[in-house]
């Protein structure tokens, strides 16, 4: 459980989308990841950008331990675009990788990397065909927004 158990609380992020022309764009968002199903999983809710602007992404991610096959379960749903994903999750050396198939039939892979207890970067690639090379379509660049501490007076 600690793979993911690590990112329970709130991030800001940076995100930059690679467009197939070579064009990027960026933009900020959030993220919001909790326990839920009784601590049996971990659910985390993507908005881009960040609010109270209105949202370009506002997705969902469920990841479920598996022991039979030593790997989560990620399934990703954004209803806003219509975009769905199902992949396998595993550390790698000091990340932690996520491959599986898009809603488009496009190989998948989300990246964790430069992981650090209040920050990590996030790299989203496909693939049309096993052979083909992985393209960057995503990166978040994310940061961890401190808890505010403090009494109902302050």
């Amino acid at each position: 459980m600690k793979l993911y158990g690590w990112l329970i609380g709130s991030w800001e992020m940076e995100t930059i989308h690679h467009l197939p022309d070579g064009e990027k764009e960026k933009s900020t968002g959030e993220i919001h990841f909790d326990w839920v199903l009784e601590g049996r999983a971990i659910q985390d809710i993507w908005i881009r950008p960040k609010r109270p602007a209105r949202s370009i992404m506002y997705g969902t991610t469920l990841r479920v331990f598996d022991p039979e096959i030593d790997g989560w379960h990620i399934l990703w749903s954004d209803p806003l675009n219509q975009d769905y994903a199902r992949q396998i999750g595993r550390a790698e050396g000091a990340d932690i990788v996520q491959t599986g198939e898009d809603s488009r039939g496009l190989k998948a892979r989300w990246r964790f990397t430069e992981i650090a207890a209040d920050s990590f970067h996030w790299i989203g690639e496909e693939r049309s065909l096993d052979s083909d090379p992985w393209q960057i379509t995503f990166e978040h660049f994310v940061r961890r927004i401190p808890e505010r501490t403090g009494s109902a007076s302050d």
